[in-house]
């Protein structure tokens, strides 16, 4: 065992070629960009003075230092591990798709109904089964509207349901639920 072997460093390699590959991708589409995201002023004071340089550099630096970290990768070709890890970095883009259907359907259920449908269907997606984690989540939502509509008065659209209820109850609803 040489000496060298023992000073390397062991680090994880799962997932490290796709992170670059698209690191490297990202970089060069920003790069490509800056054009059009930027400008150029001729009368500037000096090179450091435009608004296009110094994104340039930085983005510039990441091109090289990805592109330089792709070529001194010892191994150059995702492998199985590799999209397992991917995969383990794509799971949580689940939780985002729930926020997102819960405020898309916010103005068309209401925001309490809402609440307490998404609380209730994310106890039942983490695997929770007890009544007693429904009824929890069922007060958490509630306690959530009373904390946004009531004590801090955030404006919140009503809903779209609320147009067939009576005039005083559809008040009541678009107003406090």
């Amino acid at each position: 065992m040489s000496i060298e072997s023992d000073l390397q460093a062991r680090t994880r390699i799962a997932g490290q070629a796709p992170f670059i590959l698209g690191a490297l991708g990202l970089s060069l589409l920003l790069l490509s960009q800056i054009t059009t995201q930027t400008e150029w002023i001729a009368d500037a004071d000096s090179l450091a003075a435009q608004p296009r340089f110094w994104p340039g550099v930085a983005l510039a630096l990441m091109v090289g230092g990805f592109a330089l970290h792709l070529l001194r990768m010892r191994r150059r070709r995702p492998d199985r591990l590799d999209w397992v890890e991917v995969r383990r970095w794509l799971e949580p883009l689940e939780y985002v798709l729930w926020f997102m259907a819960f405020v898309y359907l916010v103005p068309i259920v209401g925001f309490l109904p809402m609440s307490i449908l998404f609380g209730c269907a994310l106890v039942w997606r983490l695997g929770y089964r007890g009544a007693g984690y429904y009824w929890t989540a069922i007060l958490f939502a509630v306690g959530m509207v009373t904390l946004f509509k009531g004590l801090l008065g955030v404006k919140i659209p009503g809903a779209s349901l609320y147009e067939v209820l009576p005039g005083a109850l559809r008040s009541f609803f678009i107003l406090y639920l």
